[in-house]
């Protein structure tokens, strides 16, 4: 038997045939762009606390000055930093904001393993008016007798604005022979943990 349907009615149009559904598509959707990093510059301020999650280092700073032999010794506390103060502050736009701290060689300094940074690692600088996110750029092991010769590129208070992490290294059984020395720079489009 044959179905016939009736003729369509002059005056009424016929309705079009709905598309057949396309088949799933077994790929992902893209990821959604991230938002917009904020133009904002970072805002300059005194450290009052640094942390590198990668190390579990969670430290308060503290200021000091260069000694009239131009060494800047850090805080008496070995879990403290000190924030050289006649430099940059950290979030400046231009120079180094020197941080430097303690290796103890029994353990028990704040920046026992600042070797171990690697580049793109954070750090997070506490300032009064907010959390300053920085990453790690470069790790360099100065040998103490060579530091001097690059104190233009650790010291230089010019140049964009960076941070820059010191600590001693290389424990001989009475001295240390190196200075770790690591440079950071400022990022605003990294989340801040």
């Amino acid at each position: 038997s044959v179905s016939v349907e009736p003729a369509a009615s002059p005056s009424v149009p016929p309705e079009p045939a709905a598309p057949a559904p396309a088949p799933p598509d077994p790929t992902p959707p893209p990821a959604a762009a991230p938002p917009p990093v904020d133009p904002v510059p970072l805002t300059p301020a005194d450290p009052i606390r640094l942390h590198i999650p990668a190390l579990n280092v969670d430290a308060p700073v503290f200021p000091i000055a260069m000694t009239a032999d131009r060494q800047l010794i850090p805080p008496r506390d070995p879990r403290a930093i000190g924030w050289w103060q006649e430099g940059a502050q950290p979030g400046a736009s231009e120079g180094g904001a020197v941080l430097v701290g303690h290796t103890v060689h029994i353990g028990g300094g704040a920046l026992d393993d600042l070797q171990d940074l690697r580049p793109g690692d954070p750090v997070v600088v506490d300032t009064a008016p907010g959390r300053l996110p920085y990453v790690v750029d470069s790790v360099v092991i100065y040998p103490k007798a060579s530091l001097a010769e690059h104190a233009h590129e650790v010291f230089a208070q010019t140049g964009p604005g960076r941070l820059v992490v010191i600590t001693c290294e290389d424990w001989n059984g009475q001295t240390y022979d190196s200075n770790t020395v690591v440079f950071a720079s400022g990022t605003r489009d990294r989340p801040i943990r």
